[in-house]
């Protein structure tokens, strides 16, 4: 088995004239937490939106959970789990109706039983009853993480898990995402733009900056190299600027 979670090498994407995606060569380890910054529009939702096989590449290749996306797509949609920015349900069904709806449509084997099983994890249950619509937007995204988590995948992509969560969401979906990594050995890959969440919840961070990735490393080692900088807001500025350590 590979080291490597996600691991690319000179992936691509083009529409038309536009390069979005410039020969991303990337690699993720197994039980990561790898966090993916840049600014709006550098390219951040499509390289996930290739890795979960919603999108094909211009060219390159990519391996994800062992399985490549071209060649075993459907490998490795069983392998991954997805909570994308703006997670669609079911208004009007109820999230035990919606869950159990997903699992079945995921294979998984005595749904009840696993449902069960994630809603407590989630520390969740008691909503299973109520309907979808009447959820705030922070237990719409923890729905989310249990329906991408119902199938056991060994990899959960996040694309913007925190957006338009307020402080107290914020901290729960943090707190929620380290014990998926931790208690179920999760790799997660996460896109994010809250650079004071990234160094509470990742252990490495990748830069992407209009299709490049500009730079990669851990969390730790990042901070270290770059000692004369307060924040790692103000390190992402710094190698945005095209500085190095």
């Amino acid at each position: 088995m590979s080291d490597y979670a996600i691991s690319t090498t000179a992936l691509t994407k083009r529409y038309g004239a536009k390069q979005a995606l410039n020969e991303l060569t990337l690699s993720v380890p197994v039980g990561e937490i790898f966090g993916l910054l840049g600014h709006n529009g550098a390219g951040k939702t499509t390289i996930v939106n290739i890795l979960t096989t919603l999108l094909e590449p211009s060219s390159g290749t990519a391996v994800v959970g062992g399985h490549d996306i071209g060649t075993a797509a459907n490998q490795v949609r069983r392998t991954i789990g997805y909570l994308p920015e703006n997670v669609q349900f079911y208004d009007n069904l109820t999230l035990g109706e919606n869950l159990m709806f997903f699992a079945r449509l995921s294979g998984v084997h005595q749904p009840g039983r696993r449902i069960g099983e994630v809603l407590g994890f989630l520390d969740f249950t008691g909503h299973e009853s109520q309907r979808m619509g009447t959820f705030s937007k922070g237990m719409r995204q923890r729905a989310g993480i249990a329906q991408a988590i119902l199938h056991e995948p060994s990899v959960l992509f996040l694309d913007e898990p925190t957006s338009g969560l307020d402080p107290q969401g914020v901290a729960k979906l943090r707190e929620i995402i380290i014990d998926l990594n931790t208690e179920l050995g999760m790799t997660i890959f996460m896109n994010t733009h809250l650079l004071a969440e990234v160094t509470k919840t990742c252990t490495s961070i990748g830069i992407l900056s209009s299709g490049t990735l500009i730079y990669q490393d851990s969390v730790a080692a990042t901070l270290a190299s770059f000692p004369d900088q307060d924040s790692l807001e103000d390190i992402y500025l710094h190698i945005e600027a095209g500085q190095r350590p």
